[in-house]
């Protein structure tokens, strides 16, 4: 567990800068120049999602169960997924509908990724995996929100059929992950036998 909570640190405390330190953050790019910046912040990020994914792994090796999760939460998961995806690739494509009227999809599609994996599942693991990105994503939604109207963000309406890309990408990257990867990377089968 000790893996698991020092990646989530790293790797969320970095990506909190701009919620609580934006003004030191950008002191940070003065100091050490844009693309040194990168760098180092993607090499700490890499660091702390191996973490994660070692320490995560780890934990499920000895699950401290917190509660009874029945089945068909695990499906109402699968559902939330679809739509997180789809935020997903919205963030991605340019010019889309979806990213001009919410602003910061990947994060709306965090937390429902979160959320229904919170749903899904019923260890302490999960609880501080799933409930840490959760919180996350609230604030750092919330933050951006507030950049944004700071700044007096104004984003161009997007095309319809840039929007439709987004659903058809999104959706078929869901039914990628739900039918094969999950299982070959997470050795979990959500639509599987549990």
């Amino acid at each position: 567990m000790t893996l698991l909570i020092l990646g989530l640190l790293i790797f969320l405390g970095l990506h909190s800068v701009r919620i609580v330190a934006d003004p030191t953050r950008a002191a940070w790019v003065a100091r050490l120049g844009e693309n040194r910046y990168k760098g180092l912040y993607s090499l700490a990020s890499l660091l702390g999602f191996a973490l994660i994914c070692w320490g995560y792994g780890l934990a499920r090796q000895e699950p401290v169960v917190l509660w009874a999760s029945p089945r068909g939460l695990s499906h109402a998961a699968a559902a939330l997924t679809l739509p997180a995806f789809i935020l997903l690739a919205a963030a991605y494509v340019p010019g889309n509908g979806i990213r001009a009227r919410l602003g910061h999809p990947m994060l709306l599609g965090t937390k429902l990724w979160a959320l229904a994996h919170l749903l899904a599942n019923n260890t302490l693991a999960d609880a501080l995996l799933f409930g840490s990105f959760l919180v996350w994503a609230v604030l750092c939604f919330r933050a951006a929100r507030q950049r944004d109207a700071a700044q007096g963000v104004q984003r161009p309406a997007g095309s319809a059929g840039r929007t439709g890309i987004v659903v058809i990408v999104g959706t078929l990257a869901w039914a990628a992950f739900a039918f094969w990867a999950h299982a070959v990377l997470i050795g979990v089968a959500p639509f599987g036998a549990r």
